[in-house]
């Protein structure tokens, strides 16, 4: 009996039936049919390995293993290949449900207004320039004119931290105004200059409807030859006219700044009443002094407006807590 013939009959036969096998359930059956341990043809080769002479038995045993193993492994190929073409063709994803809606994210309020801030005073041939939120005290105090005898650097009015400055070894403190970046800048660059600086700023204030211990301000700083008190207005005036409206109304009042002089505080008009939205005037001879500017020379103007509350007026927000209260159903009004 020609058992090498056999086995290579049953090869052919077993490959072919498992290439025809159209699904996973067709398969099954053919490893049943030709690899069951209780009924597959595969018991039949095992019992010519008896058959054999002594001296076949070597190279029959081989080859019968040669058999079982390549038809194992051709069955687990096509199971392989059966269930990566099912996965393609599934019928499970019906085209007729509703499908599920993806909540887009959206810009904060604040994030909003800065980046409309940016956009108008851009206009207004301004530059966006940024600068560090931890800050010396040079650049925080002493070059913006403020003594150390001041009370705006008393440390219960500052956010001191327990660390010296890398640079300057000195106490380093959480910025209380973007005032810091335009001594920044003088000290890097020589007139005329035309910033504004928008960011966080910190100070331990009582929080309440219009005061937090974190807000953030647009600093903006012009320097030239011949700059008056009426260009700072005038730019003040045209960027609330422009951002909050032509109905917006805006006043200035005489007030004091160690960085300016003479110095303003800029209101609106909120109802019934006025609510302070920054402070401006000329900028100081002794700021410009130590940053090494010769104030005979040059004039300018600063400003420092409070982002928050053109935020307020603009969306209609009564109280500064609702913008970081993280409240989705409230934060989710402004797209």
């Amino acid at each position: 009996m020609d058992i090498l013939g056999a086995f290579a009959e049953f090869e052919t036969q077993s490959l072919a039936a498992i290439a025809a096998a159209a699904d996973e359930a067709a398969l099954e059956q053919v490893r049943v049919d030709y690899m069951g341990q209780k009924s597959g043809r595969i018991r039949d080769l095992q019992k010519l390995l008896g058959m054999a002479d002594k001296d076949q038995k070597p190279v029959v045993g081989k080859r019968f293993n040669e058999v079982r193993t390549a038809i194992s492994a051709a069955l687990e190929e096509r199971a392989v290949g059966l269930r990566a073409a099912a996965a393609e063709t599934s019928s499970s994803f019906d085209v007729t449900l509703p499908g599920t809606v993806q909540r887009g994210g959206r810009l904060h309020p604040i994030t909003q207004v800065i980046n409309e801030f940016r956009e108008l005073m851009g206009r207004f041939g301004f530059t966006v320039v940024d600068g560090p939120e931890i800050e010396d005290e040079r650049h925080n105090f002493e070059a913006l004119n403020i003594p150390e005898d001041h009370p705006a650097r008393d440390p219960l009015d500052n956010f001191y931290l327990a660390c010296a400055g890398a640079v300057s070894g000195g106490p380093v403190l959480l910025r209380s105004q973007t005032s810091t970046v335009q001594i920044r800048t003088m000290e890097q660059t020589q007139p005329p200059i035309r910033i504004v600086s928008l960011g966080r700023v910190y100070r331990p204030d009582t929080i309440d409807a219009t005061h937090s211990c974190m807000f953030h301000q647009m600093e903006g700083l012009l320097v030239d030859r011949h700059v008056t008190m009426a260009q700072l207005k005038t730019v003040l005036s045209q960027f609330a006219h422009s951002f909050l409206g032509p109905d917006v109304e805006i006043r200035f009042r005489p007030s004091f700044f160690p960085f300016t002089e003479p110095s303003v505080e800029v209101d609106m008009r909120w109802g019934d009443t006025w609510m302070e939205i920054g402070g401006a005037g000329m900028v100081d001879p002794a700021v410009f002094e130590s940053v090494g500017y010769d104030p005979e020379e040059y004039q300018g103007f600063a400003f420092g407006l409070g982002i928050e509350r053109f935020c307020m007026k603009h969306f209609g927000v009564d109280d500064i807590r609702r913008f970081y209260e993280n409240d989705l159903r409230f934060l989710s009004q402004f797209g």
